[in-house]
């Protein structure tokens, strides 16, 4: 899912950023976490890193496994909510489709 962060980077924290994504995290054990965040490759590197959610920090390794942009914050926030109300099965499907539609990346 390294593509998706590619197109989603941000350089640093912006209190104006126009970006704002909801992300569901693939946690070691199989799990899903969803968050929202303003730099998905930052917050990616925080919970692999145990500085994330409280969540994660024992599930460690995290994989990208959706990643949705949403134009403000509080969409992100109710996005989010919507999303932590799917069943394993739902956010996994979802997961899936994004990645199927997902053009890959041809080596330069």
């Amino acid at each position: 899912m390294s593509s998706l962060i590619a197109r989603a980077t941000c350089s640093t924290y912006n209190p104006n950023v126009t970006e704002v994504f909801v992300y569901i995290v693939e946690c070691a054990d199989g799990s899903f976490y969803t968050g929202w965040t303003t730099d998905p490759h930052r917050r990616l590197r925080e919970h692999n890193a145990g500085r994330g959610a409280r969540y994660t920090r024992s599930r460690r390794p995290l994989e990208l496994a959706y990643l949705e942009t949403q134009p403000d914050r509080a969409s992100a926030m109710r996005r989010e909510r919507s999303l932590k109300n799917l069943s394993h099965a739902q956010k996994r499907a979802l997961a899936d489709q994004q990645q199927h539609n997902t053009p890959t990346q041809s080596a330069a």
